[in-house]
């Protein structure tokens, strides 16, 4: 017989059992201590690259400027009467106006060598803003004129730091006596630092400092536009029959099963696909956001489909029970009160899928997109580049002063990402019902 009587330890009081309990909180505390160094090690990964990209491009969004007493010769120009129209002011050698006022603020710069190293003090674009001064007023001719030019991309950088005087000349950009210019010019106040709305308002060019992104930005507007106009009807109509009136084959089961393996495919199977169809099979127009936003469309479609049929699926079965209790036809169904109500969800997903689009780069270079256009793109057939495009050629470039272009266009890219999934979490937090 036992004695029930007895005291006997509990079973986990033990030796064998607290070595057991203590090996299990080891292990715990060690997953717990890798998950934290996980978090944190990613977590400083990303704030170095933003503060990175932040540290680099924000000088992108500043330009310097020189201001010079520019003489209007008029054996240079020739007088007023004589220009009748904008194409002879155009023909104007605004080069040698500006060459002669440099040397007469530096008497110094006698040989060729030395009025060489004058001009590139100056951007290529100062003659235009002599030009605008002349068509706006052709009074000034005869007249010594104080005009503020664009300086080059070369004095841009050494005015911002990113130039050293201390480095080696036989490396540095810029030459001992262009230092000495600029230090009497700064010396005199004629530099100054304003915002680049160039940046903003132009498109590409061969000289950083007329770089801008406004036609890689239409270019990526209009592309997204294709994509959005041909993804979101094709995916929510698929989604609502699939999840709706599809029978429950294996047809149906192969077609979900391809679906997400698409959806998971590298998106530059998509870009040799464009390539392949639309470009070799349907002749359409190489580097359009046209072609484009179809590359980008079948890239979109399967995300959007699952999405869109997740947000479906979480409408309750009594609404359609009710619907179609009342009358109402499946399709009434479907289109009256399913549809609307996961209408959100279906959003959400679209946005957070064009958002994908937006910063993908593989596809486009596929189809042709990386090709250098100065013009901005006004309709989805001509010629255009998109955003990742356009940071993706800066970065490739030789000059330095594409490298801050690059971080600040990654900063406006980055900006419309933010806002583009921000505005997806508020409508899911303003639309969205819970059941």
């Amino acid at each position: 017989m036992i004695d029930m009587n007895r005291d006997i330890p509990p079973v986990w009081t033990t030796k064998e059992m607290q070595a057991r309990v203590r090996r299990r909180y080891r292990k715990e505390w060690l997953f717990k201590s890798i998950g934290l160094g996980g978090l944190v090690t990613g977590l400083l990964a990303l704030a170095f690259l933003v503060t990175s990209i932040f540290s680099t491009g924000l000088s992108g969004f500043r330009e310097t400027a020189l201001k010079l007493d520019i003489y209007m010769d008029p054996e240079i120009i020739g007088s007023a009467a004589d220009l009748t129209n904008e194409e002879q002011i155009k023909d104007i050698d605004y080069h040698a106006l500006i060459r002669n006022s440099l040397r007469k603020k530096f008497p110094d710069a006698r040989s060729r060598r030395d009025v060489f190293n004058l001009m590139k003090l100056v951007s290529s674009a100062a003659d235009h803003t002599i030009m605008n001064h002349l068509i706006r007023d052709k009074t000034i001719i005869g007249k010594t004129v104080p005009m503020t030019l664009l300086a080059s991309s070369n004095v841009d950088m050494y005015m911002k730091g990113q130039i050293s005087r201390d480095q080696d000349p036989s490396t540095r950009k810029i030459s001992d006596r262009q230092i000495t210019w600029l230090d009497k010019l700064q010396a005199e106040g004629r530099i100054s630092s304003r915002f680049n709305w160039t940046f903003l308002t132009s498109g590409d060019s061969r000289e950083p400092e007329l770089a801008g992104i406004l036609g890689a930005a239409v270019g990526s507007f209009l592309t997204l536009l294709v994509t959005l106009a041909i993804a979101f009807p094709i995916g929510v109509a698929t989604a609502i029959y699939l999840e709706e009136f599809a029978p429950q084959n294996r047809w149906t089961d192969l077609i979900e099963i391809n679906l997400n393996n698409l959806a998971a495919v590298p998106s530059i199977i998509f870009g040799l696909l464009g390539l392949a169809i639309f470009l070799n099979v349907f002749n359409m127009p190489r580097s359009a956001p046209l072609v484009g936003g179809l590359t980008l469309a079948l890239m979109t479609l399967p995300t959007l489909i699952i999405t869109a049929r997740a947000a479906i699926r979480a409408v309750p079965p009594s609404i359609r029970d009710a619907a179609i209790g009342m009358g109402a036809s499946p399709i009434q169904t479907q289109l009256h009160h399913v549809l609307p109500l996961s209408m959100p969800g279906i959003l959400t997903g679209t946005i957070i899928g064009m958002a994908r689009a937006l910063g993908e780069t593989a596809p486009l270079l596929m189809i042709g997109m990386v090709a250098f256009i100065v013009d901005i793109p006004k309709g989805i057939t001509e010629a255009a580049t998109a955003l990742p495009v356009q940071i993706f050629l800066w970065a490739d470039s030789p000059e330095r002063g594409f490298m801050e272009k690059t971080s600040a266009a990654i900063i406006v890219l980055l900006v419309f990402l933010l806002l583009m999934n921000g505005f997806a979490i508020w409508m899911r937090q303003k639309f969205e019902r819970r059941w």
